[in-house]
């Protein structure tokens, strides 16, 4: 797939899940990862040292590192969002992830061009979200 994806975390609960997500990005060939809040230091989850070969920044507003003409994109459970399963990847995306014990909110989700959600019975953790819409954008893209 042409283009890049990076990921925004809002105020992530813990630094497992932080962990974990640095670890998918780096998987999944994100270009960045960025992060709200004061709760991630460092994490026994990231077992690829993935902060090692690509960015992670702590910053107070997201949308202050989305890169020129990409689309911001809300993951959250909220109504009116897309379903991932029929949701086409911008060529240039910021995905942003909500926390495990709240919502993004109305803040960050009227300024995100799109929106969508996993399709579960339930909640996913944080960084089990951000596998599976970084393994949805490689997957859609290898087809194109």
């Amino acid at each position: 797939m042409r283009g890049f994806a990076a990921v925004g975390l809002h105020q992530p609960k813990t630094a497992i899940n932080v962990g974990s997500a640095l670890r998918a990005a780096q998987c999944y060939g994100a270009a960045f990862v960025a992060h709200t809040g004061q709760r991630y230091r460092s994490a026994s989850t990231d077992t690829m040292k993935a902060y090692r070969h690509l960015p992670l920044i702590g910053v107070d507003d997201l949308f202050s590192v989305i890169p020129h003409d990409c689309v911001p994109v809300a993951v959250d459970l909220l109504e009116g969002a897309r379903d991932l399963a029929g949701y086409t990847h911008p060529e240039r995306a910021f995905y942003i992830f909500g926390p495990e014990d709240g919502t993004l909110g109305h803040l960050i989700t009227d300024r995100c061009r799109d929106k969508i959600f996993v399709p579960t019975n339930g909640c996913m953790n944080l960084a089990a979200c951000v596998n599976v819409v970084l393994y949805d954008r490689m997957a859609k893209g290898r087809k194109q």
